[in-house]
């Protein structure tokens, strides 16, 4: 409360401190909610605008963090599409898409030396999946699974009761889950689809690059283990072994971020509103 109350005073630094302490969470959900790092940027930018123009109004009757998701998830569930929300509809038209990409077994040396590519193709396929899912089941499975929020606080952040929090994650994980069960191989041995096997078709149709990865890059630790907390998972067995494939992802720092905190703390706006 005291970083915040200064902030709104003028004070440059402790909005520094504020942006730069929630900028990598609030970017990590963008980024699964968009796929794009370069949108999930802009996404980043344009709540960061909301959260510091609103600063005023945050009273401290919740968390800091609780109250910046619940200005991320207003944001996100109005906004326009975003380019790959227009280009993924569904889960059954996503996953024959992907089966009808050409396997090209790898020998041992080009999976090798393929290697960080490959775990490009998973992160950027199952990242991919979640756009399969509308977006409030989407928001709702990026928060209480991947970041493992509390159904507490998740039920505050969205508005609803403990008990709806966890009604609907449990349908947005049987709605992506069921159909990773039946059509991936990361999940299911029998699947056919392997990541390994359709890398050269994705290199091939521009969708990851060897030389410049988007997704396996950036980072230095996984979300698992920024947000894991054992005691607060409700996962059975098999609903980890899916959720960890997520939670397993990077949790980036994209190299823009310190340019976008320049450009929030730089605007004329907020340098006129909070006396900066």
């Amino acid at each position: 409360m005291e970083l915040v109350q200064a902030s709104i005073n003028g004070n440059k630094k402790a909005l520094e401190v504020l942006i730069t302490r929630h900028q990598s969470y609030i970017y990590n959900i963008a980024w699964k909610m968009v796929l794009s790092p370069e949108d999930a940027e802009d996404v980043t930018q344009e709540i960061f605008i909301k959260v510091i123009t609103n600063l005023s109004s945050f009273e401290g009757k919740s968390a800091f963090r609780t109250w910046i998701y619940r200005i991320t998830v207003n944001y996100i569930l109005a906004m326009k599409k975003r380019q790959m929300e227009t280009i993924i509809h569904g889960f059954e038209s996503y996953f024959d898409g992907l089966d009808a990409l050409p396997d090209t077994a790898l020998s041992i040396l080009e999976e090798q030396e393929l290697q960080e590519t490959i775990t490009d193709v998973k992160i950027s396929c199952t990242a991919g999946m979640l756009l399969c899912l509308d977006r409030e089941q989407r928001m709702i499975l990026v928060l209480g699974d991947i970041f493992e929020i509390d159904h507490h606080v998740g039920a505050e952040i969205f508005d609803i009761s403990p008990e709806n929090f966890r009604q609907k994650l449990s349908r947005a994980r049987k709605d992506l889950y069921s159909w990773m069960n039946r059509r991936c191989g990361l999940v299911n041995a029998a699947n056919p689809c392997r990541c390994p096997k359709k890398t050269k078709a994705f290199i091939n149709a521009g969708w990851v690059d060897p030389q410049g990865l988007k997704f396996n890059a950036h980072y230095t630790k996984s979300i698992y283990e920024i947000a894991h907390k054992s005691d607060e998972s409700d996962c059975d067995k098999i609903e980890e072994l899916h959720r960890r494939i997520f939670a397993e992802h990077p949790f980036q720092e994209r190299p823009g971020s310190k340019k976008v905190l320049e450009e929030l703390i730089h605007n004329a706006f907020f340098k006129e509103h909070y006396r900066l």
